[in-house]
């Protein structure tokens, strides 16, 4: 196969037409990109080379493909096309790199020829991408690896090489699993600001939905038989899950943790003067009547850590793994050939 060779700057711009040719602001992308490249116009995007890892050609089609998924999500947080095209291009850039890293880490691993991966592994994990993609239609996966040029046999060493990755990164992450008690306590004493919480109530709400013609008494007459049910020892989800019109019957009325800025102050105001295992007394709106319950309470200010202590952890762990991976891919990057476009 022949591949065009590219300048970094004409990958992104053929991998921002690629992916946004329906919008103005790829028009722009592919008018400079064809000022700056008038001999390149017709070449096929996915003949572009944006980068060779050992012996492995990385595409602008692979990009793109990989990307792809992410752009909707760029496009609403730009305010403009620099910005826009700033943040598409580190995200590009990113996945070169990735998509580098994985050829090395793949080519690390198979250094030790005691390291295999079984077939039945690459038998499972096909059958899973044609059971939760293809809906286990065999024609339709023949028909997704022809639209992307690949033989079975080159699939299937794809998803062996996947395999071979996750491993490896999980591997690293579980070498880093081991996070001391005093390094909690340092993290949390250096970020106390992040472990502030706001006023908070766990809710649970019954809904009597406002027919034509209902008058306040009559709702108020639905909200206070559900009252004394909950005085004569009913739970307040028993008595939603039976009584009450709202979104979350089903869940006994359960709508979790909510802060005082989540919902109207009509309703905030009481909900927010309860303390945990009370209900507030019938609220009448125009919508209908409302009862709500506090199924636990959270005031606001610095959480224990206590409390913390396993998100700490989490945090830790990534920020150890992390390091390590970087680390260790710095010296498969030394070691391995790599050579962008």
């Amino acid at each position: 196969m022949m591949f065009g060779r590219l300048s970094k700057r004409s990958v992104t711009s053929l991998a921002l037409a690629s992916l946004l040719a329906p919008s103005v602001w790829v028009a722009h992308a592919q008018t400079a990109d064809a000022a700056a490249n008038p001999d390149q116009n017709d070449l096929h995007f996915a003949n572009g080379i944006a980068a060779v890892a050992e012996d492995k050609v990385i595409t602008v089609d692979e990009i793109r493909q990989a990307i792809s998924p992410m752009v909707p999500q760029i496009r609403r947080e730009s305010h403009n096309e620099q910005e826009f095209n700033e943040k598409l291009e580190a995200l590009h850039d990113d996945e070169v790199q990735n998509l580098i890293d994985r050829v090395l880490i793949v080519k690390e691993f198979k250094k030790d020829e005691k390291h295999h991966i079984p077939e039945s592994y690459v038998d499972e994990r096909i059958s899973e991408v044609m059971n939760d993609q293809f809906d286990n239609d065999r024609s339709k996966f023949l028909a997704y690896l022809r639209g992307r040029g690949l033989t079975l046999k080159e699939y299937r060493q794809e998803t062996e090489d996947d395999i071979i990755f996750d491993y490896e990164r999980q591997q690293l992450r579980k070498s880093q699993s081991i996070i001391s008690p005093v390094k909690v306590e340092t993290y949390y004493n250096e970020n106390k600001e992040k472990f502030f919480q706001e006023d908070s109530v766990h809710l649970r709400l019954i809904e009597f939905r406002r027919a034509d013609g209902e008058s306040d008494a009559d709702l108020r007459s639905k909200a206070d038989s559900a009252l004394r049910r909950l005085k004569n020892g009913e739970t307040f989800e028993d008595i939603a899950k039976d009584v009450s019109q709202d979104a979350r019957r089903s869940k006994g009325g359960d709508w979790g943790w909510i802060k005082r800025s989540d919902v109207k102050q009509e309703l905030s105001d009481p909900v927010f003067n309860l303390k945990k295992g009370e209900t507030t007394q019938p609220i009448l709106m125009p919508e209908g009547a409302f009862l709500l319950f506090a199924e636990d309470r959270k005031v606001a200010g610095l959480q224990p850590i206590d409390e913390v202590r396993p998100q700490i952890e989490q945090i830790l762990v990534q920020q150890m793994a992390r390091r390590s991976t970087e680390h260790w891919l710095e010296r498969l990057r030394r070691t391995g050939y790599v050579k962008h476009y």
